[in-house]
């Protein structure tokens, strides 16, 4: 929308928040500080609805110097200076008598990355949100409004190069990986850095407010007037305004514009009066941020990061998941995208793909842009799942439309659309794809237990008859579940199904008496020969005790015992089970009494 010179004179006017006359002023003077505390006092501005100091963060011990509004329960921070760098209880802010203006930690350090402010005469907390240093003509040195963070307030100005970076999440205030940017072509824009170096991705919202013919008809402001409306002003004069919602008075609600952690740009609103409880959304860009990657590159890894998916919740707000297989790279920061959980293999052996993986349905979930390395036409679903699962380069399939495409990783630009049909095909191994049967008989067996000596405690005292049985019961529940808990040995076509059992060192020292029968010894350990039982059957096992692995962590020896107990090849003897335990490491074989065993433990 755009209006006359006389409508951007009186806006202009309105705005203008660089004479301190121009506001009700609670000078501050020289020589007053604050410190962090948890009973911080602070400078509030004379109408009492901001105030300047310190806020604790969470449940840390650690604060931040900021601005907030003071008459709302949330206090929410429009305003910090040092979101990277949090300081400890006892830090300072001082305006000097010597008129300087710094913020130190308890022993003295400079934590402000702003240069040391001097000449200050007074500082003031304006009810407009905007904290000043003034010199003693009341010349502006420094303000809150020209070192905006993530929030930008009505009265306030962005100019050409000025900018807003998103926070991490909602309780990380270090530098995220959005920011909204008024470019000097004229054009608004929001873009994702690398951190920590700000290089600049491909924008996902312009304003087009941008005229290389006539640059009189290119924008050179970003003005959010007291009305609560966002408008873009031209440099012909004409205004653009932003938001499309018609907003009440600023006399009835605090209005503030902020760049989320999850990248939308979004006019908030709350009532002055009356029974709001948080702060609402009036409007924001975006308006689908799930979709607004699709024309940029795949550097950057979308809205949620690489290897993951963007699905947007009932207030349009992103959601980011990981790809089945992979985890989020850092959990407190979802935004940093996922890894994959287990490496795929080209080496299969004897096996063949569809043994070793399965192909895992994502419904409605694309990569339009990402990793595409070959598309194949005419494919019904079968064939193209068919087709990933029979190439060791391919991660992901996704079919649509009668095409499949197949892609590497990493993943890029991630969405769900349920409006178009359509679905993905995630190559995963056979392992990752189920629940781990012994975690979940361990966790079943554990609230068994517990369900068992609930009840049990419930019930004992009502008769000898029933304490009897109760008491059978437990008897045999206990022994059921242990029988299930530690499944035995009955075939080999059995043992080649089953998962690796896991064994305590005094079982082993007992299958073996004692390490008695040395089968033979090898570069890395002894092996011995062992004896399982069971009620139904006996079974001979080599139990190969590890001497040389202190050097090795326990996660690379259990990648490793994984990757052994998954090879299937008639010429290898199988791998049992494995034990553990602090210091002591064995691994429990199949025993044959041929070459076989020999070869195998012991490399001749």
């Amino acid at each position: 929308m755009a209006f006359s010179v006389l409508h951007l004179l009186a806006l202009y006017l309105i705005v203008q928040p660089f004479c301190v006359h121009a506001a009700q002023t609670a000078n501050i003077s020289l020589g007053l500080s604050l410190t962090a505390s948890d009973n911080s006092l602070s400078w509030q501005s004379p109408s009492g609805e901001f105030a300047f100091g310190f806020r604790r963060i969470g449940d840390q011990d650690l604060f931040l110097l900021a601005i907030w509004y003071d008459k709302i329960p949330e206090k929410t921070l429009v305003w910090y200076a040092n979101g990277d760098n949090p300081t400890p209880k006892g830090s300072k802010v001082e305006l000097t008598k010597d008129g300087n203006f710094r913020l130190t930690g308890p022993r003295k350090e400079e934590i402000w990355p702003q240069p040391v402010i001097s000449g200050v005469a007074y500082a003031a907390m304006l009810d407009s949100g905007n904290f000043v240093l003034a010199d003693q003509n009341s010349a502006l040195l420094w303000q809150s409004f020209k070192d905006p963070r993530d929030t930008i307030l009505p009265t306030q100005v962005l100019e050409i190069g000025e900018k807003l970076s998103s926070r991490q999440t909602a309780s990380n205030y270090s530098k995220g990986k959005f920011q909204l940017q008024f470019k000097p072509d004229g054009t608004l824009e929001l873009y994702p850095i690398a951190l920590p170096t700000e290089f600049e991705y491909d924008a996902y919202y312009k304003s087009n407010t941008s005229d290389a013919a006539d640059k009189l008809n290119s924008g050179y402001q970003l003005v959010f007037n007291e009305s609560g409306h966002i408008n873009i002003v031209l440099r012909n004069g004409n205004i653009v305004t932003l938001t499309n919602k018609t907003v009440s008075p600023s006399r009835d609600y605090y209005y503030r514009a902020t760049l989320d952690f999850d990248g939308l740009f979004t006019l908030y609103a709350y009532p002055k009066k009356g029974s709001g409880t948080s702060w609402s959304s009036l409007w924001s860009i975006p308006e689908n941020i799930c979709f607004a990657f699709d024309s940029t590159g795949e550097e950057g890894g979308g809205p949620c990061g690489y290897n993951s998916y963007c699905r947007l919740d009932a207030n349009t707000r992103p959601i980011c998941d990981c790809v089945p297989g992979f985890s989020a790279l850092d959990p407190q920061y979802k935004l940093r995208g996922c890894k994959q959980d287990r490496m795929h293999s080209c080496e299969l052996g004897d096996s063949k793909p569809q043994d070793v993986y399965v192909m895992h349905e994502l419904p409605n979930t694309f990569w339009p842009s990402s990793s595409n390395f070959e598309v194949l036409q005419q494919l019904n679903e079968d064939d193209c799942r068919r087709s990933c699962l029979d190439d060791c380069n391919c991660v992901v399939a996704t079919i649509r439309a009668g095409r499949c495409w197949k892609k590497k990783l990493p993943l890029s630009n991630g969405r769900q659309d349920w409006n178009e049909y359509g679905k993905a095909l995630i190559k995963l191994p056979k392992s990752d794809a189920l629940e781990n049967p012994a975690s979940r008989d361990s966790n079943t067996e554990k609230k068994d237990q517990k369900t068992v000596i609930l009840v049990g405690a419930l019930l004992l005292g009502s008769s000898v008859f029933i304490n009897f049985l109760l008491v059978a019961a437990i008897a045999f529940l206990v022994f059921y579940t242990y029988r299930k808990t530690h499944r035995v040995i009955t075939s080999t076509s059995s043992i080649m199904e089953a998962n690796l059992l896991a064994f305590t060192y005094k079982e082993l020292e007992e299958a073996t008496d004692g390490f008695r029968e040395e089968l033979g010894r090898g570069a890395f350990g002894t092996v011995y020969k062992g004896v399982i039982s069971s009620p139904s059957s006996t079974n001979y096992v080599a139990i190969k005790k590890l001497d040389k692995v202190e050097q090795q962590g326990e996660k690379e020896f259990k990648t490793e015992v994984s990757a052994i107990a998954k090879t299937h090849h008639k010429n290898l003897v199988r791998l049992l089970g494995l034990c553990d335990e602090g210091a002591n490491r064995l691994l429990v074989y199949e025993f044959m009494s041929n070459g076989t065993l020999a070869s195998f433990l012991f490399g001749i």
